[in-house]
């Protein structure tokens, strides 16, 4: 597990560099380590080394491993990074402060109504775009993000606070995430939450307040099939 704390030192080493390459703060780029299927005791050995905001994907995985920690009053900001299911919902906004995966009308009348009854943890929301049109990806296409951006702040007055995507493997990235940044430009979103262990510092000259990290951090994870929205 002490290879976890190196890890991020490095990570933290190269996120400052490629910022001040950009003429940005690392302080605006927030690393998420994304502790999805990884254990408690890796969670632990990066709470140890400093870092506070982590990323899980699925509701269930999250509430078991990060509960136990909270109820010893250790300080993590939590973040959904992965498809969230409408029954699901209840759970999510009283598990984590940011949910990056608004990406469909029916997930953010779900949420409205939810966060209407108070009680919720959840802060911000960040709705993912999928940029390269992929069909089997979930996230609102570019040519509807703003209508539904507009739709969620405007009538369902959820607390969107910025972007997420994910570029296709085989493209190159800059261009989804320069896609993203405008996209957050012209609706005044403040949060770019793009690049992951591979792309990274790319995101961040492209404007990333957000990095989503796991592989570097926690190792390589076995395949694991990812729950279907619904529609």
């Amino acid at each position: 597990m002490s290879d976890i704390g190196a890890a991020l030192a490095e990570i933290g080493r190269v996120i400052a560099q490629n910022a001040a390459a950009a003429g940005r703060d690392p302080a605006a780029v927030t690393l998420v380590a994304v502790s999805k299927t990884k254990p408690e005791e890796a969670v632990r050995a990066a709470l140890a080394a400093g870092q506070r905001v982590f990323g899980e994907n699925r509701v269930q995985e999250a509430i078991a491993k990060f509960a136990p920690l909270r109820l010893e009053g250790a300080p993590v900001e939590l973040h959904l990074i992965g498809p969230l299911q409408t029954n699901k919902v209840p759970e999510a906004v009283r598990s984590f402060e940011v949910i990056e995966t608004l990406d469909r009308p029916r997930l953010a009348e779900a949420l409205a109504k939810e966060l209407s009854k108070g009680a919720a943890r959840l802060r911000r929301l960040l709705v993912e775009v999928n940029t390269g049109e992929e069909p089997q990806k979930s996230g609102i296409l570019p040519a509807a993000a703003d209508a539904f951006i507009h739709d969620c702040v405007e009538r369902l007055h959820l607390p969107v606070t910025g972007l997420m995507c994910i570029p296709p493997q085989d493209d190159e990235p800059a261009l989804h995430f320069a896609l993203l940044r405008e996209i957050a430009r012209r609706n005044g979103l403040a949060e770019l939450s793009m690049g992951m262990s591979a792309d990274y510092p790319i995101a961040i000259r492209q404007g990333a307040t957000l990095v989503r990290i796991g592989t570097a951090i926690f190792g390589a994870r076995a395949p694991v099939q990812e729950p279907t929205p619904d529609a």
